[in-house]
């Protein structure tokens, strides 16, 4: 192999070095390797370790931001100076925050390959040049309107109907409602088992994979209502133990996109406000916490990969709950003051006594 170009004996030395260290270790160190090349063959061999929708994503950012803008450079020469560059110029451009920031971490995935199989001595991508943006806050229904919704569904299209009610009486997701089999409910135990998730890869192929995180595959257990859903779902459902609960009328799964415009065909036809089909796994938790549902055991119900994840997204609904928590101590604290002064035939609905550190004698 020969390779020129080099600025001085020092630099196709290193090179040399560079590439032979590379040999030895079973990777490409070829001091021309451009940018382009390397995202090609690290996507390659992408392609079996990540699920096809995922893989699917990368790809799109790789072959249509990534190379276009960086490819021609050569990979040592990729620096952070490049990749901030690019950042200002998409977010001045009016480029979406989530999208700039998904674009990047691929990159900085790519590049963080490289580092810990030596190809490179540092990840250019990071840190990254912006934070993570912020999640909207979400606004779901209220429980009235989620009525509103299903009965208006019940009286127009019955088979979506009970697709929405078994996604707002448990919080499943979208794909793990559409991929959800015959075999996985047992309507007499009350009880399904959550195993798959549909996806569609490119928006059009239709793929079963494992749920999104460990915790998600799991068992939920089932309402007499959300049971009676199933249970007519499998009514109309072809009738085959892998056979899946929500079928089109040609016995296929329900494509994910179509779910989504007869979603909001039939919102609008109910007159409701905009919001997604993932917001209805948020109405139920919504609804649990309006219960005095532990966020413990609202976590487990909707599977949630840590406490700490639930408690993150549903942080603004708790104030009431925190609230409660607080009065309930101050109320044990004055009836236990009360007692101490009047004896044990305090009334419970003892008047607090005035606290010093805000009277004006203080």
């Amino acid at each position: 192999m020969r390779r020129g170009g080099f600025e001085d004996a020092f630099a196709a030395e290193s090179a040399l070095r560079r590439f032979l260290e590379g040999r030895r270790l079973g990777f490409d160190a070829d001091p021309h390797e451009t940018v382009a090349a390397y995202l090609t063959k690290w996507l390659k061999g992408m392609e079996f370790l990540l699920k096809p929708t995922t893989y699917a994503r990368y790809r799109a950012y790789v072959l249509g931001e990534l190379i276009p803008v960086f490819g021609k450079l050569r990979l040592e020469e990729l620096a952070h100076d490049h990749i901030a560059a690019y950042t200002h110029e998409q977010l001045e451009a009016g480029r979406g925050r989530q999208a700039v920031y998904h674009c990047l971490a691929t990159l900085s995935s790519a590049l963080g390959s490289a580092v810990r199989t030596h190809r490179l001595p540092f990840n250019a991508a990071q840190p990254l040049p912006m934070r993570r943006p912020r999640a909207d806050e979400r606004v779901p229904w209220s429980a009235e309107q989620a009525v509103t919704f299903l009965a208006h569904c019940r009286d127009v299209d019955p088979a979506f109907a009970d697709l929405f009610e078994v996604i707002v009486g448990t919080g499943l997701r979208k794909g793990e409602a559409l991929g959800l089999q015959r075999q996985c409910v047992r309507i007499e135990d009350r009880v399904m088992f959550i195993r798959h998730t549909l996806s569609a890869v490119d928006n059009h192929e239709l793929v079963l994979t494992a749920p999104k995180t460990k915790k998600s595959r799991n068992w939920v257990p089932l309402s007499e209502r959300v049971a009676a859903a199933l249970q007519r779902a499998m009514d109309r459902s072809t009738a085959t133990a892998n056979g899946h609960v929500f079928q089109d009328a040609h016995g296929k799964p329900l494509h994910p996109a179509a779910v989504r415009r007869r979603f909001h065909e039939l919102r609008k036809q109910a007159g409701l406000p905009h919001v997604t089909i993932h917001d209805l796994r948020h109405l139920a938790a919504t609804i649990a916490l309006e219960g005095n549902v532990s966020m413990a055991v609202i976590s487990k119900t909707l599977r949630h990969s840590t406490l700490s994840t639930t408690a993150n997204i549903y942080s603004h609904l708790t104030w009431e709950v925190a609230m409660a928590a607080v009065n309930t101590i101050e109320a044990r604290l004055h009836l236990v003051e009360a007692r101490a002064q009047y004896g044990t035939d305090a009334p419970a609905d003892s008047r607090p006594l005035p606290n010093p550190l805000f009277s004006h004698a203080a």
